[in-house]
């Protein structure tokens, strides 16, 4: 089947200008789908790569789901990776069998590359993916489709690391995935909660915009999208999803970790050089001024000198934990330097994030700054740590627990040193968001 690049000219965005706000400024509001366009009103898109065992139930539940459930036209779409099995085969089979379902085969193989290129020529409005395995229950289907349709949302996913998830996977994957997060947390600033849950959907008039700017063709694509579609100031709408792992999944976990790492560093590369035009792609499609949380001009009582005490405590409490269990795990086996060494720097990072987003709602700008700053911090941490166990080790032999005293209390003393660096240097708010709030905000919001 041939899809053809067009798209609905209903769903393009208006711009008006809010109420309060200078004439610069604007707010994109999205129009509702016209769920009476000839074309189907959704298109699923599955990509594979050898799933002859597992495509067939696949398509077969999606279906009878849509056609049960879904009250519009739909379309599921089969992007054949270059499969080397039967996968196209039956694929095409089913086609027959279904008018409802569609076949692109394509000669390379990645994800990013199939959704990329089926989304980019799809002439539907609302457009989703989802694994082959249906990991995820398609009861969350409806939920995840509705804001897109209304015009409430740009983007929807679903999660599987929020408290209302229900999720059954084993522990590599889980601690993989929450680490993962983690990272893009706090390195990238972003703000989704779950990057690589393979349940995505997005408008079709905002993915002809951005799509062309993602250049990853594997896993990476789910992350690029969502981190792209957030500094442009799109709506991202979370589903929490009951998904049971697929104990028979082929996708390498260390390797897609180690490609992810490499896809962040890319990213970052091509945001801070200028590759993605982030300005005019927020001129042309934000929703209007940042999230309160974003918007360093307005003080809220979380901003408060107590606020931060509470949340800096919160996370140094947790963070001294993870520091005396790494160090207590290693020192089994290595030097007491060392163990504190993989300690602090295990600990640093997430915690530089962590207060980085909620001691001090710092979110977007530039977060590899501030990492640097708090790397720098870390060192004089370390200075302590290392001079704290140095001076005990010259006076006497202690035992196990003496050391793990000595790092503790040398911690925590580098933990009030590290709030008063945060505050007073890393996440100092400048200058003049105090003194001209109202300007700050008027020039960011017309910037965008």
């Amino acid at each position: 089947m041939t899809l053809t690049d067009s798209n609905s000219g209903t769903l393009q965005a208006a711009a008006v200008v809010p109420p309060g706000l200078p004439s610069r400024a604007h707010a994109v509001q999205r129009a509702p789908v016209d769920i009476r366009t000839a074309v189907p009103v959704l298109d699923v898109t599955i990509p594979v790569y050898n799933e002859e065992r597992d495509l067939e139930e696949c398509l077969r539940r999606l279906h009878g789901h849509l056609h049960e459930s879904f009250p519009h036209s739909f379309r599921i779409t089969v992007a054949d990776n270059a499969s080397t099995d039967g996968t196209l085969k039956i694929a095409e089979r089913l086609a027959r069998e279904f008018p409802e379902l569609a076949v692109v085969h394509l000669a390379e193989k990645g994800r990013g590359n199939a959704l990329r290129k089926v989304w980019l020529a799809s002439p539907s409005p609302v457009l989703a993916y989802m694994d082959v395995d249906l990991s995820t229950d398609l009861a969350a289907l409806a939920p995840l489709l509705a804001p897109l349709i209304s015009g409430h949302s740009d983007l929807a996913i679903g999660t599987r690391l929020t408290r209302n998830s229900r999720v059954v996977r084993g522990p590599k994957r889980e601690f993989i995935s929450r680490g993962y997060n983690l990272m893009l947390h706090s390195l990238m600033g972003a703000r989704f909660s779950d990057a690589q849950c393979g349940f995505k959907a997005i408008r079709g008039d905002v993915a002809q915009r951005i799509l062309p700017y993602t250049v990853d063709n594997a896993w990476f694509f789910d992350t690029e999208l969502l981190v792209l579609a957030e500094r442009c100031g799109l709506r991202v709408h979370e589903v929490p999803v009951d998904w049971i792992d697929d104990p028979d999944s082929s996708v390498d976990l260390v390797r897609t970790a180690l490609a992810d790492v490499r896809g962040m560093a890319r990213l970052t590369r091509d945001l801070l050089y200028g590759r993605i035009p982030v300005p005019e792609l927020r001129a042309a499609l934000a929703r209007g001024p940042l999230p309160a949380s974003s918007r360093s001009g307005e003080q809220t009582p979380g901003s408060s000198l107590f606020g931060q005490l509470v949340r800096f405590g919160a996370i140094g409490a947790a963070s001294t934990l993870a520091y005396l269990l790494i160090f207590v795990s290693c020192r089994g086996f290595m030097d007491p330097q060392l163990a504190n060494f993989l300690a602090l720097i295990t600990t640093a990072v997430a915690n530089t994030g962590a207060n980085r987003r909620f001691t001090f709602g710092i979110q977007g700008g530039n977060p590899l700054r501030h990492h640097f700053e708090g790397l720098i911090i870390f060192g004089i941490g370390l200075l302590l740590t290392s001079g704290a166990l140095a001076v005990v080790h010259s006076t006497t032999t202690p035992d196990r627990w003496a050391e793990v005293l000595t790092v503790v209390t040398a911690n925590l003393a580098a933990t009030a040193l590290r709030f008063l660096l945060f505050r007073l240097w890393v996440f100092r708010e400048p200058h003049s968001s105090k003194t001209s709030a109202g300007a700050i905000t008027s020039t960011e919001t017309a910037a965008s």
